[in-house]
């Protein structure tokens, strides 16, 4: 069995745009990429680690508990051994609060591939591969949800450019959700169910790959 930690926020947690609902397991795109993933045998398991509000490296003033950094070695000593970690963060390093730009958010994810690498895992267990996977471009941001990612649309431009900087810098794979995908139609923010379905699926190919 080959287990695959997914690594991320509400974009992945399955909010659902406008709500406070959340999408069934089969319909996150963790769960539509295991599906996937086991349509020929079963011999993947999909484990998500998500939390709403999640940053790469920031706290939010708000709540606490919100730094992806904060215990994330404990998460993968506590999954070990592991195949890949997938790791899709940055939205929330644009929220309305922070001054961030797409350059600091890369900075983020380079303390978190860095704190990934060096988590203490047993002896013996091998230090997993990571899939860092950039988020959509944040959309004009709508409904309730709006005040909090005011002017987040042009915080975040580049961000690409500057996480595959980061990937290649770290010798790490790397994939755009926005070459298959956008932020929600109704939100701007997160992902709407054909999304989770559509980058799921993209996933999977590239995860099958890396697993082989």
């Amino acid at each position: 069995m080959k287990h695959i930690l997914v690594y991320s926020d509400s974009l992945t947690w399955g909010i659902i745009p406008s709500t406070r609902k959340r999408l069934a397991f089969d319909e996150r795109w963790p769960g539509v990429m295991e599906n996937e993933l086991n349509t020929a045998s079963p011999q993947f398991r999909v484990i998500e680690n998500c939390l709403n509000g999640r940053r790469t490296a920031w706290d939010d003033p708000f709540k606490p508990g919100r730094n992806g950094l904060e215990g994330v070695q404990q998460v993968i000593e506590m999954h070990s051994p592991l195949s890949l970690v997938v790791l899709m963060l940055g939205t929330n390093d644009f929220q309305s609060m922070h001054p961030h730009n797409a350059w600091h958010a890369a900075q983020g994810i380079r303390s978190l591939l860095s704190a990934i690498r060096q988590a203490p895992i047993e002896p013996g267990m091998s230090v997993p591969r990571i899939l860092l996977v950039v988020p959509p471009l944040i959309q004009a941001p709508k409904g309730p949800i709006a005040p909090k990612f005011a002017g987040g649309e042009v915080k975040c431009q580049g961000l690409a450019k500057e996480y595959q900087i980061v990937a290649e810098e770290m010798e790490c794979s790397y994939f755009d959700s926005s070459s298959v995908t956008t932020s929600s139609k109704v939100d701007g923010i997160h992902l709407d169910k054909d999304q989770h379905h559509t980058l799921g699926k993209a996933l999977a190919g590239v995860v099958r790959e890396l697993t082989e």
